[in-house]
């Protein structure tokens, strides 16, 4: 099985839908999926990811499928930082990135900064989402690796959001959610690719084959919106 994890295009955040440039950029990303080819489509239930998936759904012609766990991650905003106020993935790497305690110890959300938010509870409540997700679609989370109840050659694409698609993709791979937010950013309509890779009749262990790429935006003569790199804005 082939996941793609899709960031909505370039958002209207007051109005929760996409901006003119926003369906520019969905409508490049469907010619893609379109050359791509895609057997299922799910989307978050947020106003900008509906918008962005109906280019690619209307050109497939698939029914898509509203998935309400994949919304955008929510109880992680920041009031009052050196920085100003922000959603907790957009610290700085120098926050992120402090060694006490280390982003990859397993008291990783002890960090002083992040502490109030109570992000464990809520990176497993989003792990446990998940796992029940791909169960649906034939593979069964044990530890790091997926038993293959039912395993596929299908192309899965969930259009979603850049703060809940780092931290899904930092559970698939079993990255260290500081490491993940700190160093990693998904442009809008960028394409993330995950293959459950069959490593043996019982098992699949998920591959990132590509990170946030936005060829797409290029071959459609389009700028990247860099939403979410507060260094660019």
């Amino acid at each position: 099985m082939l996941l793609t994890i899709i960031r909505h295009a370039h958002p209207d955040y007051k109005n929760d839908t996409i901006t003119p440039d926003g369906h520019l950029e969905a409508e490049a990303l469907s010619r893609r999926m379109k050359s791509y080819g895609l057997d299922r489509i799910f989307c978050s239930p947020l106003g900008r990811a509906q918008d962005t998936m109906q280019y690619t759904a209307k050109l497939l012609n698939i029914e898509p499928e509203t998935e309400e766990w994949t919304r955008e991650l929510s109880d992680v905003f920041l009031e009052d930082t050196e920085w100003g106020p922000l959603n907790a993935w957009d610290l700085p790497g120098e926050a992120m990135f402090d060694d006490e305690p280390h982003p990859a110890s397993p008291d990783w959300d002890a960090l002083p900064i992040l502490k109030p938010l109570k992000l464990r509870e809520q990176f497993a409540k989003l792990g446990e989402d998940s796992d029940r997700f791909l169960r649906k679609l034939g593979y069964a989370r044990e530890g790091g690796r997926y038993r293959c109840v039912q395993p596929n050659e299908e192309k899965i694409a969930v259009f979603c959001h850049g703060g809940f698609g780092v931290t899904w993709i930092a559970h698939l791979l079993k990255i260290p959610l500081r490491i993940a937010w700190a160093g990693f950013w998904l442009a809008p309509t960028s394409v993330t690719m995950i293959s459950f890779e069959q490593t043996s009749e019982t098992w699949a262990a998920p591959k990132c084959l590509t990170f946030g790429d936005t060829s797409h935006l290029y071959e459609s003569g389009l700028d990247v919106k860099w939403k979410g790199v507060r260094t660019r804005r």
